[in-house]
């Protein structure tokens, strides 16, 4: 089954995305077939890093979040990348966006350092959730129970999170979104 009629929406800021976790699920979801809108804080390109160290790949936005809203969207992602997170969750127009998705029972997937904007949007507590090692004490902190697994997908509390720990686990994070969106699996 193909993603063919479903709209995602990547949140990202125009410095220090992790590239592979926002390159990564754009390519697996528009191979499904899914509208894929990266949209980014400026209408800037955006300057993606490797390992939040080497300057990686520029990606050049559909959009800004400013100015969209979670209608006619199926689900969210936001990628990590420390510099990325960090701006994203004391953003208001992101926390807007990515409380609407949830709001309205869609889904919600954030890899590395991305479940900051969780915290912030109080979208955690009582979801089991995935992160980066070093940001597992937020999210314990913020209601959640934390493990260490490559995926996690809760459908708990009205909405489906999906969870990642690491660029290294970005492609079977991608997988999970296709799925959780009706597409097949991988072989």
């Amino acid at each position: 089954m193909s993603l063919d009629g479903k709209r995602v929406l990547v949140l990202t800021t125009n410095y220090g995305t992790e590239q592979d976790e926002l390159k990564k699920p754009v390519a697996a979801l528009r191979e499904a077939g899914a509208r894929v809108t990266v949209a980014a804080r400026k209408a800037e390109p955006v300057h993606t890093l490797v390992s939040d160290r080497r300057p990686g790949d520029v990606v050049r936005p559909d959009a800004t979040y400013g100015e969209l809203s979670a209608d006619g969207f199926d689900a969210v992602v936001v990628p990590g990348g420390t510099v990325n997170a960090d701006r994203l969750r004391v953003d208001p127009a992101a926390q807007r966006l990515l409380s609407a998705f949830a709001k309205t029972g869609k889904t919600v997937a954030a890899i590395c350092h991305g479940p900051w904007l969780l915290v912030e949007c109080g979208l955690v507590p009582g979801k089991e959730v995935t992160s980066y090692p070093s940001i597992r004490t937020d999210l314990v902190n913020a209601g959640g129970t934390w493990v260490d697994r490559e995926v996690v997908v809760d459908t708990s509390g009205g909405f489906r999170l999906i969870t990642s720990r690491r660029p290294a686990d970005a492609e079977r994070f991608s997988q999970a979104i296709v799925e959780a969106l009706g597409g097949a699996p991988s072989p």
